[in-house]
């Protein structure tokens, strides 16, 4: 079995939980890293709903790609679907990714589906920012949320000016 890459623009690069041989830098074009899914479980409720991440449409996202030894396809997808489909508000997809050593690859990637009840549409900082700041779930406050990513994509090189936008305008986080 061929080997096989998976796009991590979120949480995925730091945390991947899978193994793989060889991660690199990419940069996925026609999406972008969007606090673009409302959260009613882990960082909000139904009520009350938060903000998480999403490749939504438009721009580009910078994150880092895993490749796979292909011998793991199965339990690697099983794993990825359990971690990102559990209420199918992302769909999954391959598409090309430019590395930072000029390579070009396909990456299996988890964008958000703009059908499903869960996406919450193309919010500016501001937009994204008030709701984030009055949203708290069972994994915790939402500003707690944005902060860590931040910090994480920071401590990556890894610049994302609207996310840092919002986190500017939320203030510090409440850990």
């Amino acid at each position: 079995m061929d080997d096989f890459w998976v796009f991590g623009y979120g949480s995925l690069m730091w945390r991947p939980g899978f193994d793989f041989v060889e991660a690199a830098r990419g940069r996925l074009f026609g999406y972008r890293r969007a606090l673009c899914i409302y959260s009613w479980v882990h960082r909000g409720t139904r009520d009350k709903p938060g903000l998480v991440l999403g490749l939504d449409r438009g721009g580009s996202c910078t994150g880092m790609v895993f490749r796979v030894d292909g011998i793991n396809r199965d339990r690697v997808m099983g794993y990825l679907r359990e971690r990102e489909l559990v209420t199918n508000v992302y769909l999954e997809r391959t598409s090309p990714v430019h590395l930072s050593d000029g390579r070009r690859i396909t990456a299996v990637c988890f964008v958000a589906d703009q059908h499903h009840e869960q996406f919450a549409g193309h919010l500016t900082a501001e937009d994204a920012a008030r709701r984030v700041a009055v949203s708290e779930g069972r994994s915790g406050h939402n500003v707690d949320y944005v902060a860590s990513t931040v910090d994480h994509l920071k401590e990556m090189k890894i610049r994302d000016h609207w996310l840092e936008d919002v986190a500017r305008l939320i203030g510090p986080p409440r850990l």
